[in-house]
């Protein structure tokens, strides 16, 4: 049996330290490397980044949109690439951002059963259809061992639209973070009351050996975390840092000493490329300063 997600992010964080890096290969960026923009060029640019970085950094998040643009060219690219990066030791985070209901959700999550051709560690999905229509993947997760990240409060500028709109006397992304907070709570399920915060801290330690495979996404840019994690018994991703304006500062401005955050940059490494070796060393100036 594979171990849960959340127990090989926490090893993975203990050995490499806490840090993802986006695989976004956009046409520009492509075109910066000296690189062709069809699936000849992604893959050069793919196979750079996982060699250079997928015995080094815990995470490598590969961002699907772009990958599909080219067809089933860049889903064969990054099969292969996903393959490769976790045999190499990084785990493996599809930025899907997918949500939908019933067997459509659970088709969606077949991304983390094993034998997937395209099989994942974890994927982001979106819970805007409402928290209780990613049952089908959390129950895929739980069975596979992988993971989940949910969009709740995140980076971009007119998040708060949606995200600060009232659920009863809760925001909706608190709303979001809840239920996650009740997904790491054993045997609590959609439309149980909400676990006790100290009933999860009995259950679930934040970087312990019970750490929870299912997490959130809130942006490292925030002016002020306006959502209560206190409990949440799993990750935060927090994209953001570098090009989009956070930092290492915000971070722990932010989230503190005691949550398990998994900050993510892409930019700021990827146009370190395409040399192997810069996209390395911009990489691991990030850990230290993480470690910092």
């Amino acid at each position: 049996m594979i171990a849960p997600f959340g127990q090989r992010l926490a090893d993975a964080v203990a050995a490499r330290g806490p840090l993802c890096v986006g695989i976004d290969p956009h046409a520009r960026l492509l075109a910066a490397w000296g690189l062709t923009d069809d699936p000849a060029g992604l893959a050069r640019f793919t196979d750079t980044v996982v060699e250079a970085l997928a015995g080094h950094v815990a995470v490598l998040k590969p961002q699907l949109a772009f990958y599909e643009r080219h067809g089933s060219g860049g889903i064969a690219v990054l099969e292969e690439a996903a393959a490769r990066a976790r045999a190499a030791g990084a785990l493996v985070l599809l930025d899907a951002k997918r949500g939908d209901i019933g067997s459509t959700m659970e088709a969606y999550a077949d991304y983390l059963r094993p034998g997937h051709p395209l099989a994942v560690d974890a994927m982001t999905v979106s819970p805007f259809l409402g928290p209780g229509s990613l049952q089908p993947a959390v129950d895929t997760a739980r069975l596979t061992g992988g993971g989940l990240f949910v969009l709740a409060r995140t980076s971009n500028p007119d998040a708060g639209t949606l995200q600060h709109a009232l659920v009863a006397d809760r925001s909706a992304a608190q709303v979001v973070v809840d239920a996650v907070r009740g997904w790491n709570t054993p045997g609590w399920v959609v439309g149980d009351p909400l676990p006790d915060i100290a009933a999860v801290r009995d259950v679930q330690s934040r970087w312990g050996s019970a750490t929870g495979s299912f997490g959130v996404v809130v942006g490292a840019t925030l002016r002020d975390l306006d959502v209560d994690l206190d409990g949440l018994g799993g990750p935060v991703l927090a994209p953001g840092l570098g090009a989009q304006g956070g930092s290492v500062a915000d971070l722990r401005r932010l989230f503190g000493a005691g949550t398990a955050v998994v900050p993510t940059v892409s930019r700021d490494v990827l146009d370190a490329g395409p040399d192997a070796a810069a996209l390395r060393a911009a990489a691991d100036r990030w850990t230290a300063e993480l470690a910092g």
